[in-house]
C-alpha cells in the first residue's frame, strides 16, 4: 500500500497514487470536472431523445429544449449556490461570475430546467408532463455521471467514517472550508502527511441515482399517466438526497434556520411526489372508493 497515495478506499483495496483533475491542451487547461459534466449532458440528451423516439415523439424537440435547458440550468445552479452562500460573495461581487472556482448546486439547475420546460412546452404547444417523463431519464443519467466530477475535485464528501466505503484523501488536495470538526478530530497522519477519512457521498449519490434510473427504465412501459416518471424521479431523488445531504460537510444552510437547504427541499419534494403518486395509483383509488361505498351503505 502506498503511504503517500492521494486517495485510498481503505477497506476496498482501491488506491489512487496520484490524482489528476485536468489535462492541458495547447497550453489551455481543461478540468475533468467540466469534461465529465459535458459527458453527462450528452448522455442525458441521448437517452431522453431515445425515449422520446420510443414513445413516438419528435426527438428534435428534446434537442431544442436541451440547448436552452443547459444554459439556464448552469445559471440556475450558480444562482442557487450564490444565494445560499452569499457571505462568500458579498464583499467581492465579481466572484459571482467566476464559475471556474466552483460553486454549482444541482437543485438550482433542476429548478431552472423545470421552469425552462414549462416555457418551452407552452411556446411549442407540447405537453409539459409528457416531455418531462422522458427528460427526467436524461436528467438522472447526467447526475449519475456528473457526480464523478466531484471525485476528481476531491469535494462533495461527508463526515468521518470507517465503514466499508471509507475514502481517505490527502488533506492538501481538499478545500479547507469543506473540512468540519468531526473530520479534523479523526485526522490521520502517516509519515508526516495528513489525511482525512470520509464518506464518499458523491459515490453514494451516483449509485443511488443509478438504481433509480434502472427502476425507471424498467417501469416506463408500465406507467399509468403522463407525468408519472417525473413524480417517481422527484420522490426517488428527493428521498436519496435527503439521506445523503445529511452526511455532507459542505451543506448550504437555509438562511438563519440552521437547516441544510437541499435537505429541506429534498424532503418537501419527496413528500409532494409521494402524495401525487398515491392519488393517481388505482389501488389507492379503489380503497378510497370502497370506504366511500361502505359509508353510503
Amino acid at each position: 500500500m502506498m503511504e503517500g497515495a492521494d486517495i485510498r478506499f481503505v477497506h476496498l483495496g482501491i488506491i489512487i497514487e496520484h490524482l489528476q483533475n485536468g489535462i492541458s491542451v495547447f497550453g489551455f487547461r481543461i478540468a475533468y470536472y467540466g469534461m465529465i459534466i459535458g459527458l453527462g449532458m450528452l448522455a442525458g440528451i441521448w437517452l431522453a431523445q431515445s425515449d422520446a423516439k420510443r414513445r413516438g415523439q419528435n426527438p428534435d424537440d428534446y434537442l431544442d429544449f436541451a440547448l436552452y435547458a443547459i444554459v439556464f440550468s448552469i445559471i440556475g445552479a450558480r444562482l442557487y449556490y450564490v444565494i445560499f452562500a452569499w457571505d462568500n460573495y458579498k464583499d467581492d461581487l465579481l466572484q459571482v461570475f467566476n464559475i471556474r472556482a466552483g460553486g454549482l448546486a444541482i437543485y438550482g439547475g433542476v429548478i431552472a430546467a423545470v421552469l425552462t420546460l414549462v416555457v418551452f412546452t407552452r411556446v411549442r404547444k407540447r405537453s409539459f408532463f409528457s416531455m418531462a417523463d422522458s427528460c427526467v431519464l436524461g436528467l438522472v443519467t447526467g447526475q449519475i455521471i456528473g457526480r464523478w466530477g466531484n471525485f476528481f475535485n476531491c469535494e462533495a464528501f461527508g463526515g468521518y467514517t470507517d465503514s466499508l466505503f471509507a475514502m481517505r484523501i490527502k488533506r492538501s488536495l481538499v478545500n479547507e472550508a469543506m473540512i468540519n470538526g468531526d473530520v479534523l478530530n479523526h485526522l490521520i497522519v502517516e509519515n508526516g502527511v495528513a489525511f482525512i477519512q470520509v464518506h464518499p457521498t458523491f459515490l453514494y449519490e451516483s449509485l443511488w441515482n443509478l438504481g433509480l434510473l434502472i427502476f425507471m427504465l424498467w417501469y416506463r412501459n408500465r406507467k399509468k399517466f403522463d407525468g408519472e416518471m417525473l413524480w417517481i424521479y422527484l420522490f426517488g431523488y428527493g428521498a436519496g438526497r435527503f439521506w445523503i445531504e445529511g452526511l455532507r460537510t459542505d451543506q448550504l444552510i437555509l438562511f438563519t434556520t440552521g437547516f441544510p437547504v437541499s435537505q429541506v427541499l429534498s424532503l418537501a419534494l419527496a413528500f409532494i411526489a409521494a402524495a401525487v403518486l398515491l392519488v393517481h395509483y388505482k389501488p389507492f383509488g379503489r380503497r378510497q372508493k370502497e370506504k366511500t361505498d361502505y359509508g353510503n351503505f
